[in-house]
């Protein structure tokens, strides 16, 4: 059993989910780490905007699974990428939540970039 508390987005912590119908591209160190036209763009109270990719649309071979982990009382457990041609400012700048709760159930297989930790994350 677990004690991690969980919460509901509501009036008070609003999250959105919708689809976003442009081309997203993530680049890394000159190369395409993810390139989708099926990402989902996430809205979470005063955040700014994320964007979900697909796993399918992500070159998993570019990325290295790190044991960092954090939790998110609105989205669940929460793991990480390091992408190592991007080198030290790369590390953890990709996450994924794996089994994210219902409200959220919409980003399971998606992954997102910090955008400081990428050279460019582009909506095209």
């Amino acid at each position: 059993m677990s004690n991690k508390p969980i919460k509901i987005p509501g009036a008070d912590h609003p999250i959105t989910l919708q689809r976003n119908s442009s081309r997203v591209v993530v680049s890394v160190g000159g190369r395409i780490v993810a390139d989708t036209r099926d990402a989902i763009t996430m809205r979470e109270a005063s955040l700014p905007a994320v964007q979900y990719i697909p796993r399918k649309d992500v070159d998993m071979s570019l990325l290295q699974r790190t044991d960092h982990a954090t939790y998110c009382p609105y989205k669940g457990d929460c793991a990480y990428y390091s992408i190592p041609s991007g080198g030290d400012r790369s590390v953890n700048a990709v996450w994924t939540y794996e089994a994210p709760y219902a409200a959220v159930a919409e980003i399971k297989d998606h992954l997102a970039f910090y955008p400081s930790r990428v050279d460019a994350i582009e909506a095209r």
